[in-house]
């Protein structure tokens, strides 16, 4: 394996344009700003309190499409000129959005073929948001007018930073009316370029479902079981295109007025909607909204691997956490509050995983609404607060710590295969088990990594991967020819790979490889797959080392070695875990899932055995360290995620830029705090 970087191409849209936004505000600090939701007297009130905070970023107009377009084409921009004026007075940015989420109500009872149909064929009445068809051309026409209106008013203003573009678009419900058909038979004809060749990757031979022309395919209309995973697939890809398509149009208009600001929208809490590769070409920032539950043990560790994926969208350029909770949410079940310090604890791991940014929704807790009980900056109790006390002081630790803005993280050793349209096949219906989701398999693969203090990026699975000791593939159920190939070469070149089971089974076509599974990696992994054997639900696998969950299959090495065995049942003898030597490099394959101990235990050998370091050496349980490489030098992030202190021996003398102590060999950290060191 050669020592070349990986490949930062990603990077390089909109470098210039995000670094004027960095030096202007250091670390962005702030939230979402809501003021037409308030009487104008609060607006003063705001502002002071912002600068207080130390607030210098806030998000506005998100959902103000309604307050500044009242009627079909009159506009009411005096209360906002009004807020930008203040802000800009107050010394805090402003992130302006094209406030294009949710269509307000006049233009849906105008043109009622906007709104969103479900598969199984019920409209989506106004009322929330995000209610629109991404494919309606009414849609589009009037927010990309809107999209104008806003730049041509704020441009230039000194409150302007950055343009939001929409929000969440991954939240907007697939739609399967009639445009979205129409669009979706002209996707389908540029991908396939003729029916025939649609017949082909649909498998359409199957079940009697040929197409004699493109204007006979629709939506997947809620079939009767089992729908075409491949027309389910592409109707994925679709709908996540679409998408795109409409934050491309709103965009231009933006660029062709304001050619200077940096443009983003912000990509939701659940990933998987949209393939992100296919959209990070085209923000300025990767922008994202986090929400970790605060009643899950795990959540900490989960965020880490997600703040991974957003570092490395654009080949490691720092991103935005857009929001997050101050305390608790409104939309789960449950929605435990935040106790005190986890805000500053989960703050500050964002930024140790690359964030340029921390923010929150929202500024002003709401009075009505749907989120009148989300948790906000300034909460009903108002600012003297515990929220806000913790938000003022986490304000100053972050204004303090200018040195870290676009700063990058070292080179990682270690990447993570990620690939969306093998996400969205792999949760598809009529698979051996119904219980396979790939986050699940992600975390799992990320965990031991995370525990040991190792640090990862995240890859597509055709990216350049020669710069890497260590190459993890949690799941690629579907896995192109290239793809295969890719990974050959990396381990054949002299790199490590793990991968986990039922990975490389379909084409992108959602076809089975054929010749043995898996058929793409079989050569590296020395190996062939006979048969699926998943246990029960909760059902234990027995293993000769720990037990194993969730899948099983029947593995007949073809050189690999054995290295942990099933124990029970029809497979015991059979390899679980096994090792190859292929070329120059190590291919390890695991046909289960290990337990936690085993899986760390396997992945703490496989690291070693690669030369994959932690960033800091002998963390103790619970605590984690990234680093980033600033103008003087590099800086380390530790942070107490335990229940109790800990020490952390140190390699050379450091200084805590936090708590002002030093030079320290060991430091001391309570639980839930944090250290910001940097060589004494």
């Amino acid at each position: 394996m050669n020592g070349t970087a990986p490949d930062r191409s990603r990077e390089r849209h909109g470098v210039d344009r995000i670094a004027g936004l960095r030096d202007r505000l250091g670390i962005a600090y702030g939230g979402d700003y809501n003021p037409e939701q308030w009487p104008q007297e609060v607006w003063d009130e705001d502002v002071r309190l912002m600068k207080e905070a130390g607030v210098c970023l806030v998000s506005v107009g998100i959902f103000s499409w309604a307050s500044v377009e009242p009627r079909p084409g009159r506009y009411d921009f005096g209360w906002l000129d009004q807020v930008m004026d203040r802000l800009a007075d107050g010394g805090v940015a402003a992130c302006l959005a094209t406030m294009t989420a949710s269509p307000p109500p006049w233009l849906t009872a105008r043109h009622p073929e906007i709104l969103t149909v479900r598969a199984d064929g019920r409209t989506i009445s106004p009322g929330g948001r995000q209610h629109y068809c991404p494919s309606s051309p009414v849609y589009r026409e009037h927010a990309v007018r809107l999209a104008e209106q806003v730049a041509a008013r704020y441009a230039g203003h000194p409150a302007l930073a950055i343009w939001h573009v929409g929000n969440e678009y991954g939240n907007v419900v697939p739609c399967h009316c009639e445009a979205s058909a129409q669009a979706f038979r002209r996707w389908l004809e540029d991908r396939y370029g003729s029916v025939e060749g649609l017949n082909d990757a649909w498998s359409t031979s199957f079940w009697s479902q040929r197409y004699g022309s493109f204007s006979e395919v629709l939506p997947p209309r809620s079939p009767a079981p089992f729908p075409n995973p491949a027309h389910d697939l592409d109707y994925a890809r679709f709908t996540s295109d679409e998408l795109l398509a409409c934050y491309l149009a709103e965009k231009a208009v933006l660029q062709d007025i304001t050619p200077d600001v940096p443009v983003t929208t912000n990509f939701p809490p659940s990933l998987r909607p949209v393939d992100l590769w296919t959209w990070a070409p085209h923000v300025d920032a990767v922008a994202y909204d986090a929400y970790p539950d605060p009643a899950d043990t795990g959540a900490a560790a989960k965020a880490a691997f997600t703040y991974d994926v957003m570092r490395s969208l654009r080949g490691g350029q720092p991103w935005l956490l857009m929001e997050q909770a101050p305390g608790a949410v409104n939309w789960r079940p449950r929605n435990a509050a935040k106790p005190p310090g986890v805000m500053r604890l989960w703050s500050w791991q964002a930024v140790a995983h690359g964030a340029d940014a921390v923010m929150f929704f929202q500024w002003r807790q709401s009075r009505g609404g749907a989120e009148k009980f989300h948790s906000a900056m300034v909460p009903h109790a108002g600012p003297s607060s515990r929220i806000f006390s913790e938000v003022r002081e986490l304000g100053r630790e972050l204004a303090a710590a200018r040195a870290l803005a676009g700063a990058r993280a070292p080179g990682a050793d270690v990447a993570v295969v990620l690939d969306w349209p093998s996400w969205w096949a792999l949760e598809g219906d009529a698979h051996p088990s119904s219980h396979l989701r790939f986050l699940d398999a992600a975390w799992a693969c990320h965990r031991p990594l995370y525990d040991a203090g190792v640090a990862c990026d995240v890859v597509a699975p055709d990216a350049d991967l020669a710069g890497y000791r260590l190459v993890v593939v949690p799941n690629l159920y579907l896995a192109s020819a290239d793809a295969g190939g890719n990974l050959e070469r990396y381990v054949e070149g002299g790199g490590t790979l793990v991968m986990s089971f039922f990975s490389g089974i379909v084409d992108p076509c959602d076809r089975v490889h054929l010749g043995g599974y898996p058929a793409p990696f079989r050569r590296a992994l020395g190996l062939r797959v006979e048969e699926f054997a998943p246990p029960a639900a909760g059902e234990p696998v027995a293993l000769s080392e720990g037990s194993g969950s969730v899948w099983a299959e029947e593995v007949v090495p073809e050189g690999a070695e054995t290295i942990v065995s099933f124990t029970g049942g029809a497979l015991a003898g059979r390899p679980a875990v096994t090792r190859h030597r292929f070329g120059r490099g190590t291919a390890w394959y695991l046909a289960t899932r290990p337990d936690p101990a085993t899986m760390r235990r396997l992945f703490d050998r496989i690291r070693r055995e690669a030369g994959v370091e932690p960033v800091l050496p002998g963390l103790p349980e619970g605590v984690q360290a990234r680093a980033r490489r600033t103008a003087d030098g590099l800086r380390h992030i530790v942070l107490n995620h335990g229940p109790a202190e800990a020490a952390v021996e140190l390699p050379a003398p450091m200084r805590d830029e936090l708590s002002g102590a030093g030079p320290l060999t060991t430091l001391r950290l309570a639980a839930g705090d944090v250290a910001l060191l940097r060589p004494a």
